[in-house]
Formats: structure tokens, C-alpha cells, sequence
């Protein structure tokens, strides 16, 4: 039997991520950097240009895109550049959980 409990943790631990990640609207921010041609970062008024959202939204969801670990921000004099952030700790716990379920299906009994 599979430690549910862990399973139920892991989960726990990826919550935010998971929320962050599911919101059509911070999709739209992350593809927008993703596809940022120098890779030096966006401001948050090409932000809202790329994904017609308002300079309030788009700052509200890169708030919760930053508190994930998803974003990170350089400053220079007054203007702010948004990047996607290299540190993959929350991918990397969000593959944890996923192969963990894959793992607990994998080896499940089915033949009742």
C-alpha cells in the first residue's frame, strides 16, 4: 500500500503552484515571456498589450506568478522587467507528485 498521506502532503506542498499555474490569464503572461526574443524581461505595460488585460490584472497576477516562484523582476531606475524565473524548485516538486501518482496507478490492484 502507497503512503497516501505523503501523496496527500506533496500536494499540499504544490497547492499555490498549482493555482498559479491553472489561471488562463497568468498562462497568457507566462507564454507572452516565454516568448520574449531578447529574454531581457517585459514591463508591465508590453505585458498588458500582449494579453489584453488591464496594468492592475496583470500586476495582481504577476504578484501571485512572483509568490510561486514562477517570475522574478529586475529593476532599472524606475522601470521594472518581469522574466521567468530559472529557479525550477516548484517544477521539479510538481514532477515529484505527478510521478508519484503515476507510480500509485501503475502498481494499483484493478481486478476487483
Amino acid at each position: 500500500m502507497h503512503d497516501l498521506k505523503q501523496l496527500q502532503n506533496r500536494f499540499s506542498e504544490v497547492s499555490d503552484f498549482l493555482l498559479a499555474l491553472g489561471d488562463e490569464k497568468r498562462q497568457a503572461i507566462i507564454i507572452a515571456l516565454l516568448e520574449d526574443p531578447a529574454c531581457k524581461g517585459l514591463r508591465v505595460t508590453e505585458l498588458t498589450e500582449a494579453t489584453n488585460l488591464s496594468r492592475p490584472a496583470v500586476s495582481h497576477h504577476l504578484k501571485i506568478l512572483k509568490q510561486a516562484k514562477l517570475i522574478n523582476y529586475r529593476s532599472e531606475g524606475t522601470k521594472n522587467y518581469y522574466y521567468l524565473s530559472h529557479d525550477t524548485t516548484e517544477i521539479d516538486k510538481l514532477k515529484d507528485v505527478l510521478t508519484l501518482v503515476s507510480t500509485i496507478i501503475a502498481t494499483t490492484d484493478h481486478s476487483e
